[in-house]
């Protein structure tokens, strides 16, 4: 006969197999995911006013067909956006990112949706969009956008050089989430 079911040695080994998992989950959770390319000149990132205006998030609107227009953008520096998908159903007309589940950061292999938050920042003189760390706040701030000007509303928000848009890739299929995205680190070695 075998030896009797021992449930504190049953539990023991299984704590200790999924607390060995965890750290490599989350350290392969850069190369899990790939980007893909997108047609930018669907796609327009804006400070959207919160509540009565007092602060900003990011918001990115997405054109997908030709069936109407999602957003209108009039002026410069800085241009005002009219999210013009507000105002009927866009389900597959248009795209809404507007929060973490529909955007991230990413830098080259590295998905940084975890450590890095995006936050629009209203600096006096401009709108910016700022790649804040979460955990380690000894990583450096990025700014990643900015709106060209002072102003209230929706605004839109212009990457800086080296930044662009980019679709989460799991295999060969294509899914909804964007990465703000840009190859390496500013600043580092090859970097713009």
């Amino acid at each position: 006969m075998g030896r009797p079911w021992n449930a504190a040695f049953a539990c023991a080994v299984l704590t200790a197999a999924v607390a060995t998992a965890l750290p490599q989950a989350a350290k392969a959770q850069g190369s899990v995911f790939t980007a893909a390319g997108v047609d930018e000149s669907q796609f327009v990132m804006v400070s959207a006013p919160i509540g009565k205006g007092e602060s900003s998030q990011l918001n990115i609107y997405e054109q997908r067909t030709t069936a109407r227009p999602c957003f209108a953008v009039s002026g410069a520096s800085p241009a005002a956006v009219d999210p013009l998908l507000a105002s009927f159903d866009f389900t597959g007309i248009c795209n809404r990112y507007i929060d973490g589940n529909g955007y991230s950061l990413r830098i080259g292999g590295d998905d940084l949706g975890t450590r890095y938050r995006l936050s629009v920042v209203e600096t006096g003189s401009d709108n910016e969009l700022l790649a804040v760390p979460t955990r380690d706040t000894s990583r450096p701030t990025m700014v990643v956008a900015r709106s060209g000007g002072p102003g209230n509303g929706f605004l839109k928000l212009n990457l800086e050089p080296g930044w662009k848009l980019m679709r989460r890739q799991y295999g060969k299929r294509t899914l909804g989430h964007l990465y703000v995205y840009r190859d390496g680190m500013p600043g580092s070695p090859g970097a713009l």
